[in-house]
């Protein structure tokens, strides 16, 4: 499989991965209104739908939602990018963790903006990375910097520990981290307390850490919080 050929002043054919509709409607409504920039071809709220659609459809640029789910951004990137590495991805999550976001470049995302960009910035994003340039909202491309140079005290590019947690797990870890009672977090992430409990209970197991306090401390270390 191999990804769709620019042409050269035409808009650039885009697919949308993110399991919210209504989030998916908003973003089409908002690229329509650069129709001589940016086509919206298709979109998709799973994983499997995704690597289907876009196999199917050839974009050539992904806008990919970081949380999913059934695997998320990242088990997109792996599937898709294990048949076609022409396809060029563009995370779009409302996370601007740096643990988020370098987990997406290093799986091949060519950038990662947060959803509070404009629909302008978005169809300008989508052009450049389109182009081969790397794009970032401002306080995240430090974070790729940081994982990614060899000065001391920069963040690892991989963290064995930190891979065992699934994004979710990360999730509640770091509002727990924050301080967050589990009913804040429920709140947060629109998940039950029971479900928080769960994911709390996994991460101990993990990370082989006994309570809250130590998870902190970890969670800090791996500059979660």
């Amino acid at each position: 499989m191999t990804g769709g050929a620019a042409v050269e002043g035409a808009p650039v054919r885009v697919y949308l991965v993110d399991d919210h509709a209504l989030f998916r409607s908003g973003v089409r409504a908002e690229l329509a209104a650069a129709p001589d920039e940016v086509e919206v071809v298709g979109e998709a709220g799973s994983v499997g739908e995704a690597v289907a659609g876009i196999a199917h459809l050839r974009p050539e640029v992904v806008l990919l939602d970081v949380h999913m789910p059934d695997g998320g951004g990242a088990e997109v990137l792996r599937r898709v990018r294990a048949q076609d590495t022409a396809v060029v991805f563009l995370a779009l999550s409302v996370s601007d963790a740096a643990e988020d976001v370098i987990a997406v470049i290093r799986g091949g995302a060519r950038g990662y903006v947060t959803k509070t960009i404009s629909g302008r910035e978005l169809a300008g994003a989508i052009r450049r990375v389109s182009a081969g340039d790397a794009v970032f909202s401002p306080r995240l491309a430090g974070f790729v910097l940081d994982a990614f140079s060899d000065r001391p005290g920069s963040a690892p590019v991989g963290d064995p520990e930190l891979d065992l947690l699934t994004p979710r797990e990360r999730d509640v870890l770091r509002l727990l981290a924050r301080g967050y009672a589990y009913k804040e977090i429920a709140g947060e992430l629109f998940i039950s307390v029971k479900t928080v409990e769960t994911h709390v209970s996994s991460v101990l197991r993990k990370t082989q850490l006994s309570n809250r306090y130590e998870l902190s401390r970890w969670a800090s270390d791996r500059r979660l919080v």
